[in-house]
């Protein structure tokens, strides 16, 4: 019904397609890139920098090849990012695959049989497996910390539930690409005492820190992994890159001084529907960036950022690693000469001090000016004012983070208080000032019901 045709056998799918579609790179040992034709183009999964000999061997058969972990974090490139998409999955999985072999609640709880802690979750690495991770770990109940080398994911933590961990050392971990860099080797050493640390206190560590065109950088262990309490997990996101962890073992599930250690490589997988739709989607935009004409003619083009981070081989020639990106930064404006100023005499200056004495007393003043000429009716409404401003403050600086534009929202529509005004004016003598009563009455009205309304669908996407 979708007009698509179904081949009998692999080798005749790979001789007679023009673009070849796939999830993981072409496995060597099986002859994968022996059955792409010559001069074919191939999408898939490649890790370039971990699989120096497949580009060679695929650029041997001529063949175009984009990487679909090689496509830039750009805005523009977003509905392409499969790698977020496949992460995404990944990092919730990795929760569930954690509690299956946990083997106690997540959420604490007291019963008449007795206490219940809630479990400790710590999860290394803030991208979005981490982010997936901790709301679904938040979701269950559990007590989640997580930690990241790039300072600006504090707040994202928070936003889900979490609680950022910090290393006691300031070094900026940003790097290209909105991942985290190589840190020196300072950070390195404050970074492991802190994992040792939270290893010995949590009973779930989850890692999902990962360097492109590089190796996964180890941060747990085996020492920290003894540590642990029995019957702990640790969920390896990074094994097929060698993993986090000292004792990950690629593909299987090991038990290590009583922690279960998980390694799978294939956590999407284990979501198959959703991974699959979500790849294929991503799958799909990708061709119609390269076929923008929609004429059927598969266009590299290479001044296209995107297709040009993406593309690793192009008719033969190893395209990868590609350019840095672009910065579009304005360009220098030319240094203006300066004449010589000569320094002025500095007159005497009031020590600070002084000055804020000054200050205060005038400030006292001031109220005691206030105070003494203002009618009575005035110091009520100033009283009234400050406390409001008090009652205000802390009620505003109490609300949970997630909640802050809801709370924008209903700020709007309460100060339409402003109607009483209006509907004082109105039984006013004259038609102009009535009109302009009955105006103000309106408008007011509808940002009074509109927010509220809007508030109310915002707390409804909260709401479980």
């Amino acid at each position: 019904a979708a007009g698509v045709e179904i081949v009998p056998d692999t080798k005749t799918l790979w001789d007679t397609a023009d673009i070849v579609l796939k999830v993981r790179a072409p496995d060597l040992s099986k002859g994968e890139v022996d059955l792409l034709r010559e001069g074919g183009n191939l999408i898939s999964f490649i890790w370039p920098g971990q699989n120096p000999e497949l580009l060679e061997k695929l650029a041997a058969r001529k063949a175009s090849v984009l990487a679909m972990d090689m496509v830039p974090r750009i805005s523009r490139a977003q509905k392409l990012d499969a790698l977020s998409s496949m992460a995404n999955i990944a990092g919730y999985r990795a929760v569930i695959e954690a509690a299956h072999q946990f083997g106690r609640f997540f959420t604490g709880q007291i019963t008449a049989a007795g206490k219940v802690p809630p479990a400790k979750v710590f999860i290394i690495g803030v991208g979005v497996a981490g982010l997936a991770a901790i709301g679904a770990a938040s979701g269950l109940g559990a007590i989640v910390r997580a930690s990241d080398t790039r300072p600006e994911v504090k707040d994202q933590v928070k936003s889900l539930g979490g609680e950022f961990v910090e290393v006691d050392y300031q070094e900026e971990g940003t790097g290209v690409g909105g991942y985290a860099k190589v840190m020196s080797e300072g950070y390195q050493k404050a970074q492991r005492e802190m994992y040792a640390k939270q290893a010995k206190e949590v009973d779930i560590i989850i890692t999902t820190a990962l360097i492109p065109g590089k190796p996964a950088p180890r941060l747990i262990t085996a020492e920290m992994v003894e540590s642990m309490k029995p019957g702990s997990v640790i969920v390896d996101l990074a094994a097929e890159q060698g993993g986090n962890c000292e004792l990950t073992v690629a593909g299987e599930i090991v038990v290590r001084h009583g922690v279960n250690i998980i390694g799978y490589t294939d956590l999407p997988s284990r979501l198959a529907r959703q991974s699959s739709n979500l790849y294929s989607t991503n799958l799909l935009r990708m061709l119609e960036e390269l076929c923008k004409t929609k004429d059927g003619i598969f266009d590299i083009n290479m001044e296209d950022e995107v297709i040009r981070g993406a593309t690793v081989i192009k008719e033969g020639s190893i395209t990868w690693p590609p350019p840095p990106p672009r910065l579009s930064a304005a360009p220098a404006k030319p240094a203006v000469a300066v004449a010589a100023v000569t320094p002025k005499k500095e007159g005497f200056k009031l020590p600070p001090q002084v000055k804020t004495g000054l200050l205060l007393a005038l400030a006292a003043l001031a109220f005691y000016g206030v105070g003494v000429g203002a009618p009575a009716a005035f110091m009520e409404h100033l009283t009234v004012f400050v406390l409001a401003c008090f009652v205000g403050y802390m009620v505003i600086w109490n609300v949970t983070p997630a909640l802050h534009t809801p709370l924008m929202s209903v700020t709007n529509a309460i100060s339409s208080i402003i109607a009483i005004g209006a509907l004082i004016q109105i039984s006013s003598p004259g038609t102009v000032l009535t009109g302009l009563a009955a105006l103000a009455i309106t408008l007011t009205s509808v940002n009074m019901f509109g927010g509220f309304w809007v508030t109310q669908r915002m707390l409804r996407m909260f709401r479980k």
